[in-house]
């Protein structure tokens, strides 16, 4: 009940404060206007037309819905419709007073002070009041809690000092920005103290164990930066939303979150051909095979935004096609989708698929990826699946008049060294051979690396170790990878999609190389932990696996392309025939043991190393010829 009496009270009291602020303003315009003392003669037509004055500006600003705001958080839209308000009431009154014949005696300067007086009057009562009622609420906790540095001194820093300013649990000592203009400047009553790298010393001088990095839209080199300062100086490191985050509304700026080591190795956005890709997925029938694997996943999300007319997700592991079935119910509840379980190797049950849905773009991501596990024991199965899968579904993909084939390769294809590339380069030239027969159907093929959070992916290992307290393991001290988020890869497919026309192995920019065993050492200390806490122990090259990733084989170069992260690997030339030849190996009258499987693909890829032992780079590993 009095909870219902002070909502319908207080905009009544901010009414009558407005209705008594034009009475007073409107005498003050005449006095002031009469250097501080109204002659009797006017006197009395200030009286005569206050009685107009006060209902008619009083009406005007209910009119304008200033009582619908809560004083205690006045801001300057309140001001901009104060401003607005008095500016009419001023025209009204001067149409009034005119139509009533009062302007005679009227001076022109009143009504020229009377507006800018009563601003002052309602804009400055507000904003008194909040100022009142923050230093009452929060005045007295500004000094309890834990202290912080900000890092940033823009607007998400503001946006966040407004937010800290109410907690009881934070209060920030200063804020750190390497613009020098800012330096010694106020933002909020709290300091700009100095550069970035100065970080260590004034968190000395003031106690501070955390601080907060509040550059969403900084390059992601300098949010790595900064991170990397914090960490050397032993301080807990939060961060802000990325700036899409901010952008797009998911997030508030006033959540602040750990830093993770997704946010060191994470690059600028992808610009995108939005209008083409709306123009290439709206209104399709799309399918995706390998649709609960990672990028699989990824890919049908960002599909979805384009607003095809049916998605198909296509994949063989039941509970991670009953996942994505219940994900995509909820965040896309009114895209049609068809979640199709089967393996692409079943001749059968695609050409069903495709003959019912009849799906006019194909993401091929079904695959086995782990190089290790794929190196031993399942050296067939690899090939098979990675070979024959996209052998089936690319062949079916003509029959079925389907106008894109979009195959989803790995730098691990380059000059490979183990199975599971070796089957993914023999993908490449089937869909290379598939593409010289001329068919209806446009095979393009996306070469990238390591994509952050994936399914086996090293980070996700890392942090499993450091959780158990270490070891952290690295196979060896010089190994390097190519990493991307999931999202940025997924983007750049669907952008190499739209821009394949046919016949093309585009290669993403990967940025550059990351050393393992640096990564191991940031994760470990992001983590609060030293090296001493947590060792790094080095295990050895697994089958299989290489120092360093290429972008590359031998005798590839590489063109640029109208979007400046994808470019095109000019491939050695596949004939048509190859492809059938193929298929006759892929049926062996009983399986073979993985030396006859290296044995049958040593005669199949020319480029494919079989010894593990020689692990000796080439240059091409990391100095990939590229010409412009």
């Amino acid at each position: 009940m009095i909870g219902k009496f002070h909502i319908q009270v207080r905009p009544l009291l901010a009414f009558s404060h407005d209705a008594v602020a034009a009475g007073v303003a409107w005498f003050l315009a005449y006095w002031l206007r009469f250097n501080l003392e109204i002659p009797p003669s006017n006197l009395g037509a200030m009286w005569k037309t206050v009685v107009w004055v006060v209902p008619l500006q009083a009406f005007v600003f209910w009119q304008f819905k200033l009582y619908r705001g809560i004083w205690r958080y006045a801001s300057l839209p309140d001001l901009r419709q104060i401003m607005l308000a008095v500016g009419t009431a001023t025209l009204c009154t001067a149409l009034v007073l005119f139509m009533l014949r009062h302007t005679d005696s009227l001076p022109r300067s009143v009504l020229l002070l009377d507006p800018i007086l009563l601003i002052l009057m309602m804009g400055g009562s507000r904003v008194v009041y909040r100022v009142w009622k923050e230093h009452r609420m929060y005045g007295l906790r500004r000094r309890q809690g834990k202290p912080v540095l900000i890092l940033g001194a823009g607007d998400a820093a503001v946006a966040l000092l407004k937010d800290i300013g109410r907690s009881e649990s934070l209060y920030v000592v200063g804020l750190l920005d390497d613009d020098v203009s800012k330096h010694g400047r106020m933002l909020h009553g709290v300091s700009v103290l100095g550069k970035i790298e100065s970080l260590p010393y004034w968190a000395g001088t003031h106690d501070v164990l955390t601080a907060i990095i509040a550059m969403p839209s900084a390059p992601h080199a300098v949010r790595r930066r900064a991170a990397e300062i914090c960490a050397q100086a032993g301080i807990e490191v939060l961060t802000v939303p990325s700036y899409q985050d901010l952008l797009s509304g998911k997030v508030s700026v006033s959540q602040i979150r750990k830093i993770e080591v997704e946010d060191l190795l994470s690059r600028d956005p992808v610009i995108l051909d939005n209008e083409g890709l709306h123009g290439f997925l709206c209104h399709q029938a799309i399918m995706v095979t390998g649709a609960g694997g990672s990028i699989g996943a990824e890919l049908c999300r960002q599909v979805a935004l384009f607003e095809p007319s049916l998605l198909i997700l296509f994949e063989l592991n039941e509970f991670a096609l009953y996942r994505m079935e219940q994900e995509f119910s909820r965040a896309f509840p009114c895209l049609k989708i068809v979640c199709a379980i089967g393996d692409v190797k079943d001749e059968s049950r695609m050409d069903q698929i495709l003959g019912q849905y009849s799906p006019s773009i194909i993401f091929h991501a079904a695959a086995y990826k782990h190089v290790p596990l794929m190196e031993v024991e399942n050296a067939w199965q690899a090939v098979r699946n990675n070979v024959l899968g996209t052998y089936t579904m690319a062949r079916l993909a003509i029959r079925h008049g389907v106008g894109k084939f979009v195959l989803i390769s790995t730098d691990k294809a380059v000059n490979p060294t183990n199975i599971m590339g070796a089957s993914k380069r023999l993908a490449e030239m089937v869909c290379q051979s598939l593409q010289q027969k001329r068919g209806g159907t446009r095979f393009v093929t996306v070469r990238f690396g390591n994509v952050l959070g994936s399914t086996g992916s090293v980070i996700p290992k890392f942090q499993e170790q450091i959780f158990r307290g270490g070891p952290v393991t690295v196979t060896h001290p010089e190994v390097t990878r190519y990493f991307m988020s999931i999202s940025e890869a997924a983007q750049l497919v669907l952008q190499a999609g739209l821009m394949g026309d046919g016949g093309e192995i585009f290669v993403l920019d990967m940025g550059e190389p990351v050393m393992i065993s640096d990564l191991a050492k940031a994760m470990i200390r992001l983590s609060g932990f030293s090296e001493q806490d947590i060792p790094i122990v080095y295990t050895g090259l697994r089958p299989g696996e290489k120092l360093y990733e290429e972008l590359l084989a031998d005798g590839e170069l590489s063109l640029p392309t109208k979007h400046p992260k994808l470019r095109t690997a000019k491939a050695r030339e596949i004939e048509g025939s190859w492809v059938d030849a193929l298929v006759s190996l892929l049926n062996p009258a009983e399986l073979p043991s993985d030396v006859q499987v290296r044995e049958l693909v040593a005669q199949l890829v020319p480029e494919y190393q079989q010894s593990v032992e020689d692990i000796t780079p080439r240059r091409s590993a990391h100095e990939p010829r590229i010409q412009s």
